[in-house]
């Protein structure tokens, strides 16, 4: 599904740039985030590194084994993309350690933490103005 969305929008996933992740809490209100988000285009999956007592982790666990919808985003003046799917929680050691190895790679080294999850995003919808 992203695979084919060329080279732009693959180069502007891997530039360093602040993202948002938006969750819905149990009210039906968006809960929306500043995060740092790496991108799997073969897999189609964006990650999210955080702690597993975080607030976007309970929404996200509120939704069960199904998980939520959710969307993480980015810009860069003119260029905007956002990637919608359903949201999963991964905990799995092996899992961790991928995404914080992907997430040192776009950002930087993540702080130890040993309560960190992973939030995972299989995309279904990408869309944007790369």
């Amino acid at each position: 599904m992203l695979t084919n969305k060329g080279a732009d929008f693959e180069g502007f996933w891997a530039e360093r740039h602040l993202c948002t992740l938006t969750t819905v809490r149990a009210d039906g209100t968006p809960h929306v985030v500043p995060v740092g988000v790496t991108v799997d285009v073969e897999a189609g999956v964006a990650r999210v590194i955080t702690s597993g007592t975080s607030h976007k982790v309970r929404h996200v666990l509120a939704g069960g084994e199904d998980g939520v919808p959710a969307a993480v985003c980015q810009v860069d003046g003119r260029r905007w993309s956002t990637l919608e799917g359903r949201a999963v929680v991964r905990r799995e050691p092996e899992v961790v350690a991928d995404a914080e190895r992907r997430y040192a790679a776009r950002y930087r080294t993540p702080r130890v933490n040993p309560q960190r999850v992973v939030i995972e995003i299989k995309v279904a919808r990408a869309l944007g103005t790369v």
